[in-house]
């Protein structure tokens, strides 16, 4: 195994570089066999070469009698006399070629005027000299086509090409290839685990399933959220599962050419059946599988209807895929084409919604395991400051908390140090160096402290945790709050968060006499909401039950008529109207608590829970997290009770009976013939019953 590991991991020859040497070295011949070695040379007639054997021109001549020419080397003090040119320019051998009528004509012309140079004859076979100079540009050509070929066909140590386009991109995962990942890496998300765990198993043991006529599922759907650990899950199976794993993206499937992406489905399957029983994961199905016909408005037949059409037949068409279990994620489930989610294609929708507090405290542990943090660190304290957070954030979190608590030389990453890193993730980075003046700060604190106010008396809205006028990220100021995590809202809650949310505009109103540009999140916040219960959720009196909510994103006109939206804008402008007098109500009649609020928060910049129940008192109501808690807290309590009663029955049962007499073993007796065996006794079962009978009374004891 070690030796055929050794080999695969050994590198590759690259055929590019064979190629390259081939064409450098046909080419050095080329030019150095036809003169173009880097020397100049220039074409004379005989007459200019005697001239320039007269004057001394020549160091040395060379004679060819196949080509009938003779080339003289110029010596380097005639160089300018010749060329022209600095001796520099013209490389380190120039010469000068003439042609010539015969041998014995140059002979006797150098002996006439009795030259001394070295003279050199020789005799060149110009036949493939010839035949490379006039093959050698086509050869190139045929060459570098051939390159071409070899790369964009994925040879040669190139990757895909255009003649590789309609090749599926998936990655296959084959056993123990790379992926670590296992369902104890996933934290949180039971029911999901559990539903793909299903499918691992049955993969692993199909008799446990088949024996009572049960098949496997041909798909599940992964929905949720993103950052919810989709992917992740898929990896897990990667991880698991003993069978081959197809791994790649919707986009993938998407190409500028015609019939690319159809082309691509089918081999993605073909090379499926050759490994079945085999997992395919297709992240983001939504690039391919979006409904069709809602665009036809803008254009006619699209390439990626074609490419779904090819999947939808792989999947569950005329031919049978036994044995491929197709597994997708997707977080726009509700754009998918309804034949892709049908049953027979995508048997299985598991819903991977946000953790909830205890998984929350699960995903903490994972994150937390390579952290040096305190370990009296309160993690389900950092899950009840985190609601609403995916399991990306949660990990994003720790990573920021850590890299916090480098930036101060921490030796361990504390309590601080999260709520740092929490705060950083939600507001922003801190702007400690923003200027403000007296003035602004005073009314971005009345602001504030009009959001903790009205908040703290209202019944219904979220508890307060802190509150802060140091500016983070595109805030001046902000209020901290912990979101109840409600399963059902009701009318009654959502005004109160209403409410709470126009504190901050109320209170600028009435203690400064004018409004300011700090309330515009508020307000958006606040228009969104109640536009909300008015068209959605049918809570206005105007338009009570009734729902305006349309999923079509390629229909541009409104559910209702112009008069109807009318009567919303009126529903919503109302609503609004009474919470903001509700909010300004609240604010009067509290308005030297306030006062005392705005001011600590002016001196301190920052208060927390506890300087605000010090000013207004303790609230009267419970929040939905402490009804929780308590009722938990009950539970373990009226379960621990149970508990010790069950352990105190056990404990006296053990010593009543080991109080109880017990049944001596009579003797056996001696062994006898048949002779002297004396008469059986009949026992009576006198003894039996009244030990049971004693047994009876110690129970009704």
């Amino acid at each position: 195994m070690k030796q055929n590991a050794s080999k695969n991991k050994m590198p590759k020859f690259n055929l590019t570089w064979l190629y390259l040497l081939i064409v450098l070295g046909l080419s050095y011949v080329l030019f150095m066999g036809t003169g173009f070695g880097g020397s100049a040379d220039k074409d004379i007639d005989y007459t200019t070469f005697k001239a320039y054997v007269q004057k001394g021109y020549a160091k040395s001549i060379t004679v060819n009698k196949s080509e009938q020419n003779a080339k003289i080397l110029i010596d380097s003090g005639h160089i300018r006399d010749v060329f022209g040119k600095e001796s520099g320019k013209v490389g380190q051998t120039p010469t000068a070629t003439a042609g010539i009528p015969s041998t014995d004509d140059v002979q006797g012309f150098l002996e006439a005027v009795k030259y001394r140079g070295p003279i050199r004859y020789e005799i060149s076979n110009s036949f493939f000299s010839n035949l490379l100079t006039s093959f050698l540009p086509l050869l190139l050509i045929i060459l570098f086509w051939f390159w071409v070929f070899r790369r964009s066909s994925g040879d040669g140590g190139g990757g895909g090409g255009i003649f590789n386009v309609g090749k599926s991109k998936a990655k296959l995962f084959e056993k123990g290839d790379g992926v670590h990942v296992t369902f104890k890496d996933v934290a949180g998300q039971e029911g999901a685990k559990q539903e793909v765990q299903e499918i691992v198993e049955f993969l692993k043991n199909p008799g446990h399933y088949t024996e009572l006529g049960g098949k496997i599922p041909k798909g599940a759907l992964l929905v949720g959220p993103p950052g919810t650990g989709k992917t992740l899950l898929a990896k897990a199976v990667a991880g698991e599962a003993n069978v081959p794993f197809f791994s790649m993206s919707g986009s993938d499937f998407v190409e500028m050419f015609v019939g690319v992406g159809a082309s691509r489905v089918r081999d993605l399957f073909r090379q499926a059946k050759e490994k079945a029983p085999c997992i395919i994961f297709i992240d983001e199905i939504d690039a391919v599988g979006r409904a069709r016909g809602r665009n036809a408005a803008f254009g006619g037949n699209d390439e990626r209807e074609n490419t779904l059409n090819q999947l939808l037949t792989e999947m569950d068409g005329f031919g049978t895929n036994s044995g491929v279990i197709i597994l997708a994620a997707t977080n726009r489930a509700d754009i998918l084409d309804q034949a892709l989610l049908r049953a027979g294609r995508f048997d299985r929708q598991i819903h991977v919604d946000l953790p909830d507090l205890p998984e929350r405290v699960a995903i903490f542990k994972v994150h937390l395991s390579p952290l040096k943090y305190d370990t009296s660190l309160d993690i389900e304290l950092l899950a009840r400051q985190t609601p609403g957070f995916s399991g990306a954030d949660i990990a994003n979190v720790c990573n920021e908390a850590a890299l916090i608590a480098a930036r101060y030389k921490h030796e361990l990453v504390g309590k601080q140090d999260f709520l740092d890193a929490i705060d950083r993730i939600i507001g922003g980075l801190e702007k400690k160096t923003k200027v403000m003046t007296e003035d602004e700060k005073k009314v971005i604190a009345l602001h504030e402290a009009g959001h903790a106010s009205v908040s703290w008396l209202l019944q219904y809205a979220n508890p307060l945790v802190k509150v802060t006028i140091v500016p983070r990220g595109q805030a001046l100021g902000a209020a901290w709050y912990l979101p109840e995590e409600r399963t059902i809202t009701t009318k009654e809650q959502m005004l109160d968060e209403l409410c709470s949310l126009l504190g901050g505009r109320a209170a600028e109103e009435l203690f400064t006499g004018h409004i300011s540009s700090g309330a515009l999140n508020d307000l958006e916040r606040a228009t969104k909401s109640s536009y909300g219960m008015v068209a959605y959720l049918g809570m206005s009196d105007e338009l009570s039950n009734l729902c305006y909510y349309n999923n079509d994103e390629y229909n541009f006109s409104k559910p209702y008529s112009e008069k109807t939206a009318e009567r919303i804008d009126a529903e919503v402008h109302r609503i609004i109207k009474e919470q903001y007098e509700r909010a300004k109500k609240l604010l009067t009649e509290n308005k030297e608590k306030h006062a005392r609020l705005a001011q600590l928060l002016v001196e301190r910049e920052v208060i927390y829970r506890e300087d605000v129940e010090e000013i207004f008192g303790p609230r009267p109501w419970k929040s939905r997290g402490d009804q929780l808690l308590e009722e938990q807290e009950a539970a373990n309590r009226k379960k621990a009770e149970e508990m010790a009663q069950q352990h105190a029955m056990e404990k006296q049962k053990a010593a009543e009976a080991a109080n109880s007499p017990q049944q001596e073993t009579p003797p056996t007796p001696p062994t006898t013939t048949d002779s002297e065996l004396p008469p059986i006794p009949v026992v009576p079962p006198v003894a039996e019953e009244s030990s049971s009978t004693d047994h009876q009374d110690e129970e009704k004891q």
